[in-house]
C-alpha cells in the first residue's frame, strides 16, 4: 500500500490540528502509511495543509516525481485592517507568499476547503493554475452525535449560546465582541418573546484582558470554558442551544460541521463559506449588512431575529442540523475527496509504476 507523507506535522489547537488528526485517523483505518517527514523516500504522494517552511523538500519531493497535493482555506486578511503589531503582520504576509508560491509553482492539484475559498483564491491571485477539486472538512459522525432524541438541554434554566473556538486572539476578539452583543439584545428586546435568558459560553483561548473586559457586562455572565480536550467538544455542543460561528469571512470552520453533526444548529452571519455549509432549517445565516472585508458594524438586530427563530423552534433545527452533517460532512466522504487525489490519480498510479 502506497504512504503518503502529511506535512507540516502541526500540534497545538486550530483547524489544521484537528484536520490533520482526523485525516490520519482515516489513512491508519485504511492501512496506509503516513509519514511527515520528506526526507524519507518512501511515499508517492504529499499532502500539504496550507504552506509549509520546508520549500526545499517540497522541490526535491517533486523533482523525484513525487505528486503534490495542496490542501487551502483562506488568506489571512485581518492583519491588514486591524493593528496586531508589526510581527504578527510580517508572520501573515510571509503565510500568505508561502501558500501562493506552493500554489502556483509546486501543486499538481489543490483541494480548496470551500467554493468560497476558491473564489477568493482565484480573485487575489487568478485562476488556479493546475487542476482542483473542492472537498468540505468532515466529521467523525458515531463520535459527533446528538442525543438519541434530538431533544434540546432539559437541564438548562437558561438558553444557552456556544462559540467555539481555537484562539479568539491576533484581531478575532471582533467575533466575540459581536457575541456579547446579540446576548444583550436578546436579554432585552426579545426576553419576552424567548421567556427565559440567554447565556454565552466561550470555549477556546481568550486572553485575560479581553475577560476583564466582558466580566461585568453581562448577566447571566460570560461561562468562560478556555480549551478543552477535542473529546469534550461533542457534550459541550450537546449542551448548548444553539452555536454561533463568529469567524469573519471563513473558509470552512470545523466547529461549525462539529456542531452540526451533534444537532445543534448553527447561527451566522452570511460571510465565508457558512451559506454553504448551513443549509435548510439546520440553522440560520443573517445577513451582514455591511462589508465584512471592511469590519462594517453588523447588522446585530438581524441575528437575533434568526437567533430567536432557533430557539423557539428547536424542535425543528436540531434534526435538521445532524441531517446536514449527514448529508455533507461525513469523514469518509472528506477521505475518499482527498485519497482520489493523493492515491487514486492516474498521475499518481503511474508514477508509482515506474
Amino acid at each position: 500500500m502506497p504512504g503518503i507523507a502529511v506535512i507540516p506535522h502541526v500540534r497545538g489547537v486550530g483547524g489544521m490540528v484537528s484536520f490533520r488528526a482526523r485525516f490520519a485517523a482515516g489513512l491508519a483505518a485504511r492501512g496506509i502509511e503516513i509519514t511527515s517527514e520528506l526526507n524519507f523516500t518512501d511515499y508517492d504522494s504529499v499532502l500539504v495543509i496550507g504552506g509549509t517552511r520546508d520549500l526545499p523538500g517540497l522541490w526535491r519531493a517533486r523533482s523525484r516525481g513525487v505528486r503534490i497535493v495542496q490542501r487551502l482555506d483562506g488568506m489571512n486578511w485581518l492583519h491588514r485592517k486591524l493593528r496586531t503589531g508589526v510581527r504578527h503582520y510580517l508572520r501573515s504576509e510571509y503565510g500568505n507568499w508561502n501558500l501562493n508560491f506552493i500554489r502556483t509553482r509546486l501543486a499538481d492539484h489543490i483541494i480548496y476547503q470551500s467554493e468560497f475559498s476558491r473564489q477568493w483564491w482565484e480573485r487575489i491571485h487568478g485562476p488556479t493554475p493546475v487542476a482542483n477539486s473542492v472537498v468540505y472538512n468532515g466529521v467523525d459522525l458515531d463520535v459527533y452525535t446528538p442525543t438519541s432524541t434530538l431533544q434540546p438541554p432539559a437541564h438548562a434554566s437558561n438558553f444557552q449560546l456556544l462559540m467555539v473556538e481555537g484562539s479568539l486572539m491576533g484581531g478575532y476578539e471582533l467575533g466575540l465582541e459581536t457575541a456579547v452583543q446579540l446576548v444583550e439584545q436578546l436579554n432585552t428586546a426579545q426576553s419576552q418573546s424567548l421567556g427565559r435568558a440567554v447565556e454565552l459560553m466561550v470555549v477556546g483561548r481568550v486572553a485575560d484582558h479581553v475577560k476583564k473586559k466582558y466580566m461585568d457586562r453581562l448577566n447571566p455572565p460570560i461561562v468562560w470554558r478556555g480549551l478543552v480536550k477535542p473529546e469534550e467538544i461533542p457534550e459541550i455542543n450537546r449542551s448548548a442551544h444553539m452555536f454561533y460561528a463568529s469567524d469573519i469571512n471563513a473558509a470552512c470552520p470545523n466547529s461549525v460541521i462539529e456542531a452540526l453533526a451533534c444537532g445543534t444548529p448553527v447561527l451566522a452571519f452570511d460571510t465565508g463559506a457558512l451559506p454553504e455549509l448551513v443549509t435548510g432549517d439546520s440553522g440560520r445565516v443573517a445577513p451582514y449588512g455591511g462589508d465584512p472585508w471592511n469590519l462594517d458594524a453588523p447588522d446585530i438586530p438581524a441575528l437575533a431575529e434568526a437567533a430567536v427563530e432557533i430557539l423557539l423552534h428547536q424542535e425543528k433545527f436540531r434534526p435538521a442540523a445532524r441531517a446536514r452533517a449527514e448529508q455533507a460532512f461525513g469523514l469518509d466522504r472528506m477521505m475518499n475527496g482527498y485519497l482520489i487525489e493523493l492515491i487514486n490519480h492516474e498521475d499518481t498510479k503511474a508514477r508509482r509504476i515506474k
